[in-house]
Order: structure tokens, then C-alpha cells, then sequence
């Protein structure tokens, strides 16, 4: 998993190999890390909205939240989860946490300051979880599952709306909110992209086909107007959200699986990790 800082001057990644790093984007150097502290691989990692903290979500099936600058824990292990925990983000206002589960549940439930289980538990998807987002305003949360879906719920009631977003046809592996909150996107097993009416769950964009492999992460970028994916097939594309074309891509390099991708703040850049080890 990696992801940028708010400045778009750092990446956060996360491993298999157990470790959160921090590296400066310009040098390519390790700046932060390795911060130890899980005992199985890290799937998931995300800055705070003002950068000094990062998020981590393992196999070990806790959350952790990490001093950028000391390479301390600051907050958990959260514990709660009942298997691998599989995607992490912060609220926008950077005071909680929410984490998605194997064990089919999406917790709102990390209260930053206090370490405090908050218990906003979403139990409706019937196979594991696999990404959750937080929508800029803070007040609902995207879940992308196992089982084909993509659900939206709202915090405050721990209530699903909308409805089920259907129309992959195999496991959703990652989801991503607009900047604008409208829209959702989606990747999925199916090898195709997504592109959802919040409000309505209507399929608005895609499916956006392209990939010869498994899509495992989407990101729109900062304006809305593309989204990137990255896929097992080697690939990281850019898409325009209206016409469904590849306006930029495939860009090729990795050498396995890539696994993970996000845009810069500033939208000139893509960021992807892979099981190639970069």
C-alpha cells in the first residue's frame, strides 16, 4: 500500500515484510522508518489531513497510528477485528479512523485521540472487506467487498444508503470518493473500473476496460476529472472519468503485481507499489 502526504513531498508504504516507511518523494530516500511494530504484513497505509501522522492496517488484525517525525506509535494497537484487517483511512478532520476487515465489518470505531472503540460497526456485506474511503465532508464511508459490492454508509446512524452499487461481476478490490463527494470509484477482479452517482448508485462512468488482469487500486485525481488504476497485470493507466478513454498509460516497469496507487495532491503525479518490492 503507499499513499502521498497532504504536501505531495513524501510517500508512506506499507509492506509484507511487516514495516510502515516514509520516503521523500524528490530524494527517493527512506525519510521516516521502518516503524516496527506489527507482527504480520501491513495491507493498508494513509496519512493524516496534516501529514504528521500515518495509519497502518495489518494481517495481525490491528490498526496503528505512527508519529511521522519519531517513528512512535502514538495511538492503539486498535484492536476489534476478527481477521486480517485490509484497508485503513483517516476522517478528513484527521480525529478518527476507519478500517475495514476479512471478517466482513467496516469499523468507524478508532477515536485518534483517546484510542477509544467509538462503535460505529457496519456488518451488511456478505464476504470480506476489502477498501474503505471516507468522503471529504466526513460524514459517510465507501466499502468495497468480496462480494461484487460497493456499500456507502453514514457514520453518525450506522445506517447502509443507497443501496448496493451492483455491476462488477467478481470481488471489488478498491474504492475511492471524488473531491467533490458525488462520486465513488471502483476497481475490481473483473478487471474493469467503475464510476458510481453517490446518491443514487447508478453506474454513471465504465465500466473502463483496458486491464488484462485483476484491477487492485483506484484513485481519482485531485480535480475529479481522471481516475488512476493499477492492476496485476504489471500496469498503472490514468482514464478520463467523462470519456472512459486511457489519456495516460499503460506505464509499464513493475515487475510484478502492483498493488497500490494514489495521485499527488497537485494531480501531475502517480505514486504505485507493487510486489516487485518498489
Amino acid at each position: 500500500s503507499v499513499a502521498f502526504s497532504p504536501d505531495g513531498s513524501q510517500v508512506v508504504s506499507g509492506s509484507h515484510d511487516k514495516t510502515v516507511r516514509v520516503w521523500n518523494v524528490t530524494s527517493e530516500e527512506t525519510i521516516a522508518g521502518p516503524f516496527e511494530g506489527h507482527n504480520d504484513c501491513v495491507t493498508s497505509v494513509g496519512f493524516s489531513p496534516d501529514g504528521t501522522q500515518v495509519v497502518s492496517g495489518s494481517h495481525d488484525k490491528t490498526v496503528r497510528v505512527w508519529n511521522v517525525a519519531s517513528g512512535e506509535i502514538t495511538d492503539g494497537p486498535f484492536e476489534g477485528h476478527s481477521n486480517w484487517v485490509s484497508s485503513v483511512a483517516f476522517s478528513p478532520d484527521g480525529t478518527q479512523v476507519v478500517s475495514g476487515s476479512h471478517d466482513k465489518t467496516v469499523r468507524v470505531v478508532w477515536n485518534v485521540a483517546s484510542g477509544q472503540n467509538i462503535g460505529r460497526l457496519f456488518k451488511d456485506h456478505s464476504h470480506w472487506v476489502t477498501s474503505v474511503a471516507f468522503s471529504p465532508d466526513g460524514t459517510q464511508v465507501a466499502s468495497g467487498s468480496d462480494d461484487g459490492t460497493v456499500r456507502m454508509w453514514k457514520v453518525a446512524s450506522e445506517q447502509s444508503i443507497s443501496g448496493l452499487f451492483k455491476g462488477h461481476s467478481d470481488s471489488v478490490t478498491s474504492v475511492g470518493f471524488s473531491p467533490d463527494g458525488t462520486h465513488v470509484v471502483s476497481g475490481s477482479h473483473d478487471k474493469t473500473v467503475r464510476v458510481w452517482n453517490v446518491a443514487s448508485g447508478q453506474n454513471i462512468a465504465g465500466p473502463f476496460e483496458g486491464h488484462s488482469d485483476c484491477v487492485t487500486s483506484v484513485a481519482f485525481s485531485p480535480d475529479g476529472t481522471q481516475v488512476v488504476s493499477g492492476s496485476h497485470d504489471k500496469t498503472v493507466r490514468v482514464w478520463n472519468v467523462a470519456s472512459g478513454e486511457i489519456i495516460a498509460g499503460p506505464f509499464e516497469g513493475h515487475s510484478h503485481h502492483v498493488t497500490s496507487v494514489a495521485f499527488s495532491p497537485d494531480g501531475t503525479q502517480v505514486v504505485s507499489g507493487s510486489y516487485d518490492n518498489t
